[in-house]
């Protein structure tokens, strides 16, 4: 029988919490089938630690934050998810500071209800209509190109990183490839995807790879290269309005705020099913498992 749901681990930190993370997953889900990519050359991992129903990319990629490698890593754990003979209906995306909140069985009945094949936050971008600042700023940063620069010059330079932007935008336009037929989508990083989405996404990857060079001379491709690939899909049904996680932005910083005890009241009334991001010795998810463990 086919599982409902699997999920796919981006993980490279904290050995304890990715094995808490898993322990959950199995008890609440009954051992589904789980992916993670785990970058070895940040943290060691036992691999032998892990039940069976989960396996590992092999070889790893080398992440590194805001950068392609990241959307490469979650198309290797995709490829490897759909070679397995338990593939699941819906595979979900986490990383191990996420959590989840919500029993399985209600996880399960709102994928199965569900009439979209693919969940993430995302927004179509639209020059030179930009109705917030964020549009703009997301215009700003996938109809551009950024070159690497070495560390020294980035210091230099006094760079936030190691990428210089090359500007104006108007002379990019031929070097993006966004057009009246296919257009740019952003959002958040974390998606839900039925197979025959994850299926596209993975024969998209290998036959358009001018698209994917795009991508790899942005910064964070990773909150726009699924929501493009998918938006431009007419067969497809996205729902760009909900990725099921939980998150407080309520901070205005680059990351969502650090979730504790404080936020319990709205993760017992949200809809969502998994939140992020926790500590990993957080006393809070002591308190979600009871909540968890007693609706089962």
């Amino acid at each position: 029988m086919t599982p409902i749901v699997g999920f796919i681990l981006l993980t490279h930190a904290h050995p304890n919490q990715i094995r808490r993370l898993v322990d959950r997953l199995n008890r609440l889900f009954d051992h589904p089938p789980i992916v993670c990519h785990h970058d070895f050359s940040q943290c060691p991992l036992p691999i032998t630690d892990f039940t069976e129903n989960i396996s590992f990319v092999q070889p790893h990629l080398q992440t590194r934050w805001a950068e392609f490698s990241l959307v490469e890593a979650v198309i290797k754990a995709m490829e490897q998810m759909q070679q397995r003979r338990d593939r699941p209906d819906w595979t979900i995306l986490l990383s191990g500071a996420d959590y989840p909140i919500k029993p399985a069985a209600q996880v399960i009945a709102d994928l199965q209800a569900s009439q979209a094949d693919f969940y993430m936050i995302g927004d179509r971008i639209q020059p030179p209509h930009f109705p917030t600042d964020w549009h703009r700023e997301m215009y700003a940063r996938y109809y551009t190109r950024w070159l690497p620069m070495p560390k020294p010059i980035a210091k230099a330079l006094n760079l936030n990183w190691q990428r210089l932007r090359l500007k104006p935008m108007s002379l990019m336009k031929p070097f993006v490839p966004f057009s009246p037929d296919f257009h740019c989508y952003a959002g958040q990083a974390w998606l839900c995807a039925n197979q025959r989405s994850i299926d596209y996404i993975l024969s998209y990857h290998k036959t358009n790879s001018q698209i994917a060079n795009h991508f790899r001379w942005v910064m964070f491709s990773d909150e726009s290269y699924f929501q493009t690939v998918i938006g431009n899909a007419p067969h497809l049904k996205p729902d760009f309005s909900n990725d099921w996680r939980y998150k407080d932005w309520s901070a205005r910083l680059p990351h969502p705020k650090t979730l504790d005890r404080s936020d319990l009241p709205k993760l017992r009334t949200t809809t969502a099913h998994f939140a992020r991001k926790f500590l990993p010795d957080a006393s809070v998810l002591d308190d979600l498992d009871r909540i968890i463990f007693q609706l089962e």
